[in-house]
Formats: C-alpha cells, structure tokens, sequence
C-alpha cells in the first residue's frame, strides 16, 4: 500500500511542485492550504501533471487545531508530514513580526501536537538557508552558526528547536532542509511561481517585467562587499527541490526513531542579481530594464550553499542549470501571464 502523506502549504510554489513528484512515486496525498498566498488552480494542475487523483486538498488555516485535525482524518492514517504552510517575506517579517510569530511559530506547534496525538512523527520541514545571517565564511555548512537577523528567520530556527526537542524526548524522525533560492517551474509551463501584489523574491519580478506587466526590475542596493555590488544567492531550480524534498521524506520513512537531519539544500554556487538578470536575458533573448534603490532591511551580501551532506545522506545534488532555471520560469510566464488567474 502507498505511504499517504499530509502536504501543509501544498498548493504554493514549493509544495506544489513537491506534490507531482510525489504523485509520480506513488504517493497518496492530503493537501492542507490556506490559499492566502497559492490557488486551488494549482492543485488541479499538480493532478493533471501527475496524471494522479491521489491528491484530496483541504482549504484551512495551519493555526486551526480542527482543521488540522481534520485533514488527519479525512483519508485514514498519515505516514508522514511535509511543512511548507508559513509566511516567508523578510521585509513583511520585519514590519509585522507578531503575524509571523503566530503562523510560522504556533502554527507548526498545531500540526506537531496533533501529529504527536496521532503517533505520526515522521516530519520534513521546510526551513531556510537565512538562518544563518550575517555569515562571513562561504561555502555555508549545517554547523555553521546560526545568527537570524530578521523575525522570518528567526522563526524558522525556533521551529528547528522545538523539532529537535521532539526528536530528543518523543521517538520523531526529521528532517529540516534549509534551502536557498528557488526560482524556475515546472518545465510544462502548468505550474510555477505566482506572488500576489509586488514579488518579494527576485525571479518572478524579472519574469514580470520580460511580460510587461512591470516596466522595470528594481535592485536592492549594488554596494554590498562581491564583485558586481549585488547580493549573491544560492539559486536552485525548483524541480531540484521537489526532488530534495521526496528524497528526503523516503530517507526517513526508513529510519529508526530519534532520526533529526539539517540539511543544506543549493546548488553550492551563488549568482549575483546582475548575473542571473544576464543570464535570463541570454535566455530568452530578452532586455530586462533595472534601477538601483536603496537596500532592502533585512537583507545580506551572500548566501551560498555546501549541498555535500544531502548529497551523502540522501544521494540528491541539483542538477539544472541557469539557462534551464530561466527557460522554464519564462514559459510559465508566457504562458499564465497573470499567475493562475489566467485560467479564471
């Protein structure tokens, strides 16, 4: 029989490009959404990827004790739980702390208690490579200190701790996997990254304004200490991630109880803003217009990856290139010029 497992913030732009490699590995999934930042088009289309109907969503809040309890019984016992319901923009953190304390914090609270009730204790949580702030050694490893300068991030370690306790006292297996940039789609063009409003991250803003919904890119500061003055990040195609995160799941449904990982998932090599605006423009044969403005709080000079120890421990490494990562987010773009509203 399939493993079913409980997908929070399935229908988002990680979680929903998790979901069809899932379902093509013959998963059973429950979906559990909010749909305040995603779009049940996503769903259908993860369904029609996948060509799979083991996918059953549930719109609710990850902070609705009954709503997470529901999404447990709905289809018989979850094997396993994958977390990306959570707010994820640094400067909306900055500006309303207490609302990312209360999703991201007492959220993953809700589902760990009603998981712990249920004796499902198997767990991949979706953290981030910001935890490690400031960092001014590179490439970044798992024991790198952890120095969060921003409230997102400082949730997301929070969580990491009260999982590690689990681990320690309650016999759980967990994984977070602490990613960097993803940026791209699903090559099909079906699903991608859909932001509401003004994007937070720098990929679906540069896709924007190639579709002249936005008549230039902004960059956050060009003085920052690398070699072109522009922030550096790990950017990794969002397939690649998909694949971290089903690696990662069956890694642990094998193991013994008091399993805890942290795991890096990059590509181990950061891009500039101006070198990934260059490359979509070699791309796509397209000329993205920018202006410089001040920096972004929040924000640091450099974040790259050492993948080494998920290659090791899972066998996974990134696989896909700029030039793809750029091909296939330009293809959903064109072809869902205003996200999934285009299919309304």
């Amino acid at each position: 029989m399939a493993n079913r497992l409980l997908i929070t913030g399935g229908a988002g732009f990680i979680g929903s490009h998790t979901c069809v490699v899932l379902l093509e590995q013959g998963y059973e999934l429950v979906v559990l959404d909010s749909f305040d930042n995603s779009s049940p088009v996503a769903s259908e289309r993860v369904r029609e990827l996948s060509g799979s109907q083991a996918l059953h969503v549930l719109k609710g809040d990850i902070r609705n004790a009954e709503t997470v309890n529901q999404a447990f019984r709905c289809r018989g016992p979850i094997d396993g739980v994958i977390h990306f319901a959570g707010l994820k923009a640094v400067g909306e953190s900055v500006a309303n702390p207490l609302l990312y304390w209360d999703v991201n914090l007492n959220g993953s609270r809700v589902l760990a208690a009603a998981m712990e009730q249920r004796s499902c204790r198997t767990l991949v949580f979706s953290s981030t490579a910001t935890v490690y702030g400031e960092p001014e050694q590179f490439p970044l490893r798992e024991d790198s200190p952890t120095a969060p300068i921003h409230p997102y991030a400082q949730t997301k370690v929070a969580v990491e701790q009260m999982l590690q306790a689990l681990c320690r006292q309650k016999n759980w297996r967990v994984a977070s996997l602490r990613y960097f940039n993803p940026v791209g789609a699903h090559p099909s063009g079906r699903i991608g990254e859909d932001p509401l409003g003004i994007p937070n991250n720098l990929f679906p803003f540069i896709t924007q304004v190639a579709a002249g919904r936005r008549s230039h890119l902004r960059i956050f500061g060009s003085d920052y200490p690398t070699p072109d003055g522009t922030g550096i990040r790990d950017y990794l195609h969002v397939m690649d991630l998909a694949e971290a995160h089903s690696a990662t799941i069956s890694h642990l449904l094998k193991q013994d109880p008091c399993t805890h990982l942290t795991l890096n998932i990059g590509t181990g090599r950061g891009l500039s803003v101006l070198e990934v605006v260059r490359g979509f423009e070699q791309a796509t044969g397209l000329t993205i217009p920018f202006e410089v403005v001040e920096r972004r709080p929040g924000d640091v000079p450099r974040l790259e990856a050492c993948p080494d120890q998920a290659e090791m421990t899972l066998g996974w490494r990134a696989k896909h290139s700029l030039l793809e990562m750029c091909r296939d987010g330009w293809t959903w773009q064109q072809a869902n010029p205003t996200g999934y509203r285009s299919a309304a």
